[in-house]
């Protein structure tokens, strides 16, 4: 995946920068942004979601995500600049799902889509999502927008911006 690859790169490059000039470096990492769209085009985080909701993904993958909402990743940045005791690395998620859990939450919201029932790999067992601390941003005082609500707001979204 060249796209994590490159802003982990950017971050070392950061991180060594700052040293080296002395700098109290401060970085927030969020994971895959959901809810409103600014832009008039889909963006690759979303655009599974779409897949789903448009009948183009006939299955989901057996695949783990992480998922925070773009007003959490907002506030997060705002949080992190205006306080002073504010270091080192910040994990900006809110959840970590299976795509059957996304598919499943899908469906009940929207009853109208042909969200995909199965999964891509049936073979192999469920992939297990991994263990994550959001412990720091809370800590500051952010309250992370359930992620059915980020699904929910993402969807809203696209039929506002007329993906769907």
């Amino acid at each position: 995946n060249w796209y994590c690859y490159g802003k982990a790169v950017a971050e070392q490059a950061a991180w060594d920068i700052a040293k080296e000039l002395e700098v109290d470096l401060v970085v927030l990492n969020p994971v895959l942004v959901l809810g409103g769209l600014i832009q008039s085009t889909v963006n690759a985080s979303v655009l599974h979601i779409l897949k789903y909701l448009t009948g183009s993904a006939k299955t989901y993958a057996n695949a783990i995500q992480a998922y925070v909402h773009v007003k959490d990743v907002a506030l997060a940045h705002i949080l992190l600049f205006e306080n002073p005791s504010a270091s080192g690395r910040y994990l900006c998620a809110e959840a970590v799902l299976h795509r059957a859990e996304v598919v499943d939450i899908l469906a009940k919201f929207f009853l109208e889509y042909p969200i995909p029932t199965k999964c891509s790999d049936e073979k192999n067992p469920r992939k297990k999502p991994y263990k994550f601390s959001n412990q720091k941003l809370k800590d500051l005082g952010l309250e992370f927008t359930p992620v059915k609500q980020s699904l929910y707001d993402t969807v809203i979204s696209l039929q506002e911006k007329g993906h769907l």
